[in-house]
């Protein structure tokens, strides 16, 4: 350790010694002073070109990789614009005086051009995030090479280490495997949206086979990328094993809940008891079922909102499912007349008017009886099928209005509840005011 640290102030004092020689030499100021000047006039290209070129309509007629490149360079205007600049004085200074008297400008062009390579390269990638963090490692990455201190910067990532049982954990072997574990879930992420557009394509699976496979290749998808990309730095994974019991008293009690839904989720694509598209009524929520989640499944009310419900409580609760055999649904209407009516003629009406509807099935029929001799009428129960559930209340309603305007014909009237106020022994005492004029 003692060597590590002397070899490390020795570099940093040697890194001393050739800034301070480069920063006392005339010719730096004047290379500053054109970097400075290219950086001002990119500044003001990027702000005109911005303002001139339409992105959205740019080389749309250009083949894809042509049309990507153009995009890509006019969004970096302002860095393509510093690096042919700098490059032009490099070349005009290189031919002019000694070559080391700008060496400042072949750093910043390298830097700059190291920038735009990196910027086309990444913008593959569609997440901001990833880009920017991939952008800025590979560009510290490039410019710790151009500077020539990339093999020294390594080696001293390398000298220092903290064993954990047979593994050698080093801040290099850290990024090495940060990275190569990026890189590989890159890849497991295209991957698994090919193979589920793929599957989701075949129309011989069922949509709950459909989200089962798919989920089963991306969690192998992705465990195969984490043995790779830690095999391939040198990770021994049998040296992880040592965690292997924390990890599992952490997911048996930390993560009970998590891996409970989980394991809930896989079961309920197993038997298929639901499937995206069911229509189901968990406890007061009734709605579509329109994606199953790991976690959770998202029933669309039909109103904009969606209910988050999680695998669990599928499986625990009672779940009532419209369409888990037969999407063919019975319409139930309550309603009531007054004893003037002939309770036959109801009936007929009824039932009439039921199979009237678009929507009610022409192979059974409606069936309309009497229920009940009420206080305030007779009650009656209206049942006809309909095919599929969605829209049942607007079927219902349509019926109930269309019975309304039956009975508005044959002059049957609805019962509604009327009280009598008889008083007996006289009248109610009033107090009156009478004002005396003054």
């Amino acid at each position: 350790m003692d060597m590590d640290l002397k070899d490390f102030m020795e570099f940093v004092q040697t890194t001393a010694r050739s800034v301070g020689a480069e920063i006392s030499s005339p010719w730096f100021y004047l290379q500053f002073g054109l970097i400075l000047a290219a950086a001002g006039i990119a500044y003001a290209a990027d702000t005109a070109i911005r303002n001139r070129v339409d992105m959205s309509s740019l080389a749309m007629r250009w083949p894809l990789p042509l049309r990507h490149f153009a995009r890509v360079m006019v969004s970096s205007a302002s860095t393509a614009v510093f690096t042919l600049l700098v490059i032009v004085s490099r070349v005009v200074m290189y031919h002019a005086t000694w070559p080391s008297r700008s060496y400042l400008l072949m750093v910043a062009a390298k830097l700059g051009f190291a920038w735009l390579v990196i910027r086309l390269v990444t913008t593959v990638l569609r997440n901001a995030f990833i880009v920017r963090l991939v952008s800025i490692t590979a560009w510290f990455v490039a410019a710790l090479s151009i500077l020539g201190q990339l093999d020294t910067t390594v080696d001293l990532l390398d000298a220092y280490a903290i064993v954990l049982g047979g593994l050698r954990l080093t801040p290099l072997l850290v990024l090495k495997a940060g990275a190569l574990l990026l890189i590989a879930l890159w890849a497991t992420n295209i991957a698994s949206n090919f193979a589920e557009s793929r599957i989701n394509a075949t129309t011989d699976l069922t949509p709950s086979v459909q989200v089962l496979l798919v989920k089963i290749i991306r969690i192998g998808l992705l465990a195969i990328a984490i043995v790779i990309a830690l095999g391939a730095v040198g990770i021994d994974l049998s040296a992880l094993a040592v965690f292997s019991g924390a990890v599992g008293v952490g997911i048996g009690i930390g993560l009970q809940k998590i891996v409970a839904n989980f394991i809930s989720g896989i079961i309920l694509l197993a038997d298929k008891s639901v499937k995206p598209g069911d229509l189901v009524t968990i406890g007061d929520n009734t709605g579509r079922i329109s994606a199953m989640k790991t976690r959770y499944i998202s029933v669309a009310a039909g109103d904009g909102r969606e209910f988050l419900i999680p695998n669990e409580d599928l499986v625990t609760q009672k779940v009532v499912n419209w369409t888990y055999t037969d999407k063919n649904t019975l319409v139930k209407i309550a309603f009531g007349t007054n004893y003037d009516a002939d309770p036959r003629l109801v009936t007929r009406l009824a039932a009439e008017t039921a199979a009237a509807h678009p929507r009610a099935q022409k192979g059974k029929p409606p069936n309309s009886i009497l229920t009940e001799f009420a206080e305030a009428g007779m009650k009656f129960s209206l049942t006809f099928w309909i095919a599929d559930p969605d829209g049942m209340d607007n079927v219902k309603s349509d019926v109930m209005l269309a019975l309304w305007d039956a009975f508005k014909r044959e002059g049957i009237r609805v019962p509604y509840p009327v009280r009598e106020i008889r008083i007996r022994g006289g009248a109610l005492p009033v107090e009156t005011t009478v004002e005396v004029p003054n």
